[in-house]
C-alpha cells in the first residue's frame, strides 16, 4: 500500500523534541523525507535525527540549526531543504518558547523573542517556501498555534499575542493561496504532555498542598474539560491529515485539539 506522503519533502521547525518530533516521525513513517530543526543538547538532537532517520530508512534525518529568531537563517534553512532534498512540499511551523509573567513585569527582550520565534518566524518561512510550492503545484503549510491562539489566559501576554497572530496569518495566507494547489492551516493544541509541561505539575501540587493528580486536573488543566493531557501523537495525526492527499479543501482553518477547551 502506498504511504500517504510517499515522495513528499517536509520541513518541521522545533522538531528535536515534543510536538515537532512527533510530527516528523509521523511524516517519515508515511514516506516523507523530513528535515529537522531545533535547539537542544547535542545528544538529544542526535537521538531525534536517528529516530526520524530510522523511519525514513536512513542513518539520520537531515537537520538545520537555524535560529528561528533570525530571518536570514530561516531563509537559508528553507533553501538548504530545497537544495538537499529536492523540494519542500510540507512546511510545519512549530518552533515556540514561553514565558509567564505579569505584563508590567514582563521582560521586554523576552517579549520580543517570543514574538519572533512563535510568530514572525512563520511569516519568514512561509515567504521563503511559498514560491516553489506554487511552481510545483503542491504545498501544505501547517502552523502550530495553540488554544491560546483563540482564547487568552493571564500572565502570558507574549505567547497569547503571538499565537493569535499565527491564526490570523494562517487565515490571510489561506485566502491568498485559495486558487492554487497550496493550503495553509493552523493546529491549536491544548495542554500537551511534554517534559516541560509535566514539570509544571509538581510545583502546583506543592503550592496548593494537593496530590499531583489533583494539581493536574484542578489547576493546570482547569480549563481543559476532558481533564487529561493531549498526547503528541494526537497532534501528529492532525498534522498528517492536513498534509495528506485528501486535505486540499481544508484551508484557513484553526483545528482545535484541546479536549474541548475552546468549546466553552
Amino acid at each position: 500500500m502506498t504511504r500517504k506522503l510517499e515522495g513528499r519533502v517536509a520541513l518541521v521547525t522545533g522538531s528535536t523534541s515534543g510536538i515537532g518530533l512527533a510530527i516528523a516521525l509521523a511524516y517519515a513513517a508515511e514516506g516523507a523525507k523530513v528535515m529537522l530543526n531545533g535547539f537542544g543538547k547535542p545528544e538529544a538532537i542526535a537521538e531525534a535525527r536517528a529516530k526520524v532517520g530510522a523511519a525514513m530508512g536512513v542513518a539520520e534525518a537531515p537537520y538545520s540549526a537555524a535560529d528561528m529568531s533570525k530571518p536570514a537563517e530561516i531563509r537559508a534553512m528553507v533553501a538548504e531543504c530545497q537544495a538537499s532534498l529536492g523540494s519542500l512540499d510540507i512546511l510545519v511551523n512549530n518552533a515556540g518558547i514561553q514565558h509567564v509573567s505579569p505584563v508590567e513585569e514582563f521582560p521586554e527582550e523576552q517579549f520580543d523573542r517570543i514574538i519572533a520565534i512563535n510568530f514572525t518566524s512563520n511569516f519568514h518561512a512561509i515567504k521563503a517556501a511559498l514560491p516553489a510550492m506554487k511552481a510545483k503545484g503542491f504545498g501544505r503549510i501547517i502552523n502550530v498555534a495553540s488554544a491560546h491562539g483563540l482564547v487568552a489566559s493571564p500572565f502570558k501576554t507574549a505567547y497569547v499575542s503571538a499565537k493569535h497572530a499565527v491564526v490570523g496569518l494562517t487565515k490571510s495566507v489561506a485566502l491568498e493561496v485559495a486558487r492554487t494547489p497550496v493550503t495553509c492551516n493552523a493546529i491549536c493544541p491544548g495542554f500537551v504532555r511534554t517534559p516541560l509541561a509535566e514539570a509544571q505539575v509538581a510545583p502546583l501540587a506543592a503550592k496548593h498542598n494537593v496530590s499531583e493528580d489533583k494539581a493536574l486536573t484542578d489547576f493546570l488543566l482547569e480549563r481543559q474539560p476532558n481533564k487529561r493531557w493531549v498526547e503528541v501523537e494526537e497532534i501528529a495525526e492532525g498534522a498528517l491529515y492536513l498534509a495528506g492527499p485528501n486535505s486540499g479543501s481544508i484551508n484557513g482553518t484553526a483545528l482545535s485539539i484541546d479536549g474541548g477547551w475552546v468549546a466553552q
